[in-house]
């Protein structure tokens, strides 16, 4: 449940993890190279369309009050904002900050998105898969526990005060096993994958050993010959707005990017800078990782990019070793002045001279009344540009210099080990095969979606 509901997520405002999702991402990069997905110009069109164009009457779907019947199945108005609740609530987005036009956006796509959901149920019956109650409470469970924090008891009353409610959690639930089972018992028997092709993406595979790619977001702002200099100024306005305000860039994205991979949060995945325009790969590969930069100009129009992440093909990565850490944290009293948090840090930095490696984290940190929390599976990729280039250089036992704001304190971490230990042999031919069959179910299921949604009944009120 946790994983359908931030890719609902990430498609409105914004799988794996560690090594298993870095190769079957790069297995992905292989059997398909990324593309990079962006309007140039108008685009060709079979259909019959004058070139002037009139339109007669408006269509303001804003206006609409969002509420659809699928094939005899309501979707309401209610529906719609109690899912948006939930989404919000599990990126832990207060819902008050989704205002105005924004909110207009994400209720409409949110309503496709429900009527979607309606629609896979409805294909799953057809097919006699019916999902018991009995599964539905299961995910209710997990979902209490390993997502929101609280018992299941106490989870209908934490959904309602956060504007969502149990009814469409239940429901959210309901459909994402449905369209799996659905998918289990009626598409993946009729996917076969050859031994031969396997073979070939292994060959392309070590040919591509040592490759740099970068995990990289865009917003791209289009521009015509007047309005050049109007957009690069918007540009210029967005990007400034974005390294003030702390919003995730996705929801940047999703708001002014003119290119189809907005409405994915900006997300162009892992792409090699041969699949770049030449200015934005020039701009990856001077870019540190958890950098913003922009407006940058290339054919078209003005990209914003935000690199995430960079790795070499099947190479060793020393950001991928995992590390044992101890933080340090120091809160400031609430209205602490910049002076004033200057002087607290300074302190700070002079007690963590007296470390002596990490088994005197904890005594040193009584004496500052700091906090000591341990983690042992951080990888250092995970952290923020700039610590990642500290942790590279910092040797057992010691510490970081001080990091924080005024707000939240300061901060401090240990490197108490290091895991370097990297394996960068190729993917097994059954990891390949697996990867390239999801590939083909999800394909199959983008198509019969596709086809549930022409067939359908849809009334609109």
């Amino acid at each position: 449940m946790a994983r359908s509901v931030a890719r609902e997520w990430k498609a409105l405002v914004t799988g794996f993890g560690g090594r298993a999702g870095a190769m079957l991402a790069l297995m992905m990069a292989v059997a398909a190279p990324a593309q990079v997905s962006r309007d140039q110009g108008v685009p060709e069109t079979p259909l019959d369309i004058p070139a002037n164009l009139q339109i007669f009457g408006k269509l303001d779907p804003n206006v609409r009050k969002p509420t659809a019947i699928v094939n005899d199945t309501v979707v309401t108005g209610t529906d719609v904002d109690q899912r948006l609740g939930l989404i919000a609530l599990f990126n832990n987005v207060p819902i008050a900050q989704i205002k105005g036009d924004e909110r207009d956006r994400l209720r409409l796509q949110i309503l496709r998105q429900l009527i979607d959901e309606t629609l896979q149920v409805q294909e799953a019956k057809t097919a006699d898969i019916a999902i018991t109650s009995a599964q539905v409470d299961q995910g209710v469970v997990r979902a209490a526990q390993s997502t929101f924090k609280v018992t299941p008891k106490e989870l209908p009353a934490f959904l309602t005060k956060s504007g969502a409610s149990e009814r469409t959690l239940r429901r959210e639930i309901e459909a994402e096993l449905a369209w799996q089972s659905y998918l289990r018992h009626r598409v993946e028997p009729l996917v076969n994958v050859g031994d031969q092709e396997v073979a070939d993406i292994l060959k392309r595979l070590q040919a591509q050993k040592g490759t740099q790619e970068f995990n990289i977001k865009e917003i791209f702002l289009r521009a015509e010959g007047a309005n050049e200099q109007e957009i690069f100024a918007k540009a210029r306005t967005v990007l400034q707005d974005l390294q003030k305000s702390g919003k995730p860039f996705e929801q940047y994205a999703v708001q002014y990017s003119d290119s189809p991979t907005g409405k994915q949060g900006g997300d162009l995945g892992w792409v090699k800078a041969s699949v770049l325009p030449a200015e934005l790969a020039q701009a990856a590969q001077d870019m540190q990782v958890g950098q913003v930069a922009g407006p940058i100009e290339n054919s078209g129009g003005y990209s914003i990019l935000y690199l995430t992440d960079k790795r070499q093909l099947l190479t060793a990565d020393p950001r991928s070793a995992k590390l044992s850490l101890k933080q340090l944290t120091v809160r400031f009293p609430a209205g602490t002045t910049q002076a004033d948090a200057t002087a607290r840090t300074s302190a700070f930095a002079t007690g963590l001279k007296q470390l002596q490696g990490c088994g005197s984290v904890e005594k040193v940190g009584a004496a500052l009344g700091a906090e000591v929390v341990d983690n042992d599976a951080v990888l250092i990729r995970q952290l923020p540009g700039p610590l990642q280039d500290l942790m590279l250089n910092l040797q057992v036992g010691q510490a970081t210099p001080p990091f924080g704001n005024p707000q939240e304190g300061v901060r401090s971490l240990v490197l108490c080990g290091r895991d370097d230990t990297q394996s960068t042999e190729l993917p097994r031919a059954d990891q390949i095969e697996n990867q390239i069959q999801e590939t083909r179910v999800n394909l199959r299921a983008q198509a019969k979606l596709r086809d549930l949604r022409r067939d359908a009944i849809i009334e609109y009120r």
